[in-house]
């Protein structure tokens, strides 16, 4: 058996990227087996278990992670991972890959590939991150493997975050602003815990793509409903979405439907709909997909690279 360490630096984001994408296509074809994760409540935060079987890979596995807000205060990380693979003919364990850095990774990728189908430019883009985090990093990172930024600006609760996250992307066009500068911007990436609205309809211009990152569990939420009715919102997978995404709290409280969703990310890459018109408001709803998973541990096994550590032979 084998345990990789974080390998975020043995890994090319653009690889990354493109292995998610094909992992969005496959599922939106039918041809990937992945149940909705199963969330167990505990007393500082929550698990989840994400299983997933890609036949074209030959990749089966199960990721086990939890979401545990107060851990930083314990000098522990907020999200950890391991990714359990399977070979598929016997079901024996073959590998164990300590996941939390490809966690990060490949929610970057997926707002990547999200920011590669629906927004409106490709270049140039005026980028606005809500969240100063892990998160915001990853998706900086992916999306710039990707699209080309111009100007980027941050906003986060505490302003020295936020002013210590553009000292690290110095070799952007970067500064920390308010939210309501942030927000008015090209494409917008909201990577926070949040469990009110903190972005409000008013502050977005026509034409903007947002990628709803940081709502991943019930409760939570980071947009103004009413741009959830004024957008056209894909999603990942709607079982999850409907659960633990953006749209959970406004689809409790009777403020949106399930109908009005436009469909996945996965029907877009495939080419099954997409973005009609300059002005329209894009949102694609990001939960996090097995799939994703298994597609970045195989990229990880392949490739390896100096953050990959080889600890059980």
């Amino acid at each position: 058996m084998q345990y990789y360490a974080r390998p975020e630096t043995g890994l090319d984001p653009s690889c990354v990227n493109e292995a998610v994408e094909a992992a969005f296509a496959a599922f939106a074809r039918g041809e990937t087996e992945m149940p909705p994760k199963v969330y167990v409540t505990l007393p500082g935060g929550d698990f989840r278990t994400m299983p997933a079987y890609i036949p074209a890979l030959g990749l089966a596995g199960v990721k086990i992670v939890n979401v545990h807000p107060g851990n930083p205060a314990r000098g522990l990380e907020t999200v950890m991972a391991l990714i359990v693979l399977l070979d598929p003919p016997t079901g024996m364990p073959y590998a164990i890959l300590n996941a939390t850095g490809l966690t990060d990774l490949r929610t970057g990728a997926a707002g990547a590939v999200a920011a590669r189908h629906l927004c409106r430019k490709q270049d140039g883009i005026e980028l606005g991150l809500i969240g100063a985090g892990r998160q915001a990093e990853t998706q900086l990172e992916a999306t710039s493997a990707w699209l080309g930024i111009d100007r980027v600006r941050v906003w986060s609760r505490r302003s020295a975050t936020a002013e210590a996250f553009a000292r690290r992307f110095s070799r952007f066009e970067i500064r920390a602003d308010s939210l309501e500068r942030t927000a008015d911007c090209d494409l917008l990436v909201t990577t926070t815990p949040s469990r009110e609205p903190l972005v409000m309809d008013a502050w977005i211009r026509d034409g903007t793509h947002i990628n709803a990152i940081g709502a991943d569990a019930p409760g939570k939420q980071e947009l103004d409903p009413a741009i959830l009715i004024r957008a056209s919102v894909y999603v990942d997978d709607p079982r999850q979405a409907i659960h633990s995404g953006e749209i959970n709290v406004p689809i409790a409280a009777g403020g949106y439907s399930i109908d009005r969703i436009a469909g996945t990310l996965g029907d877009v890459v495939i080419g099954r709909g997409g973005r009609h018109s300059d002005d329209e408001v894009t949102v694609f709803d990001s939960t996090g997909l097995a799939v994703q998973d298994l597609a970045i541990a195989g990229v990880a096994l392949r490739r390896g690279g100096p953050g990959v550590e080889l600890v059980f032979p």
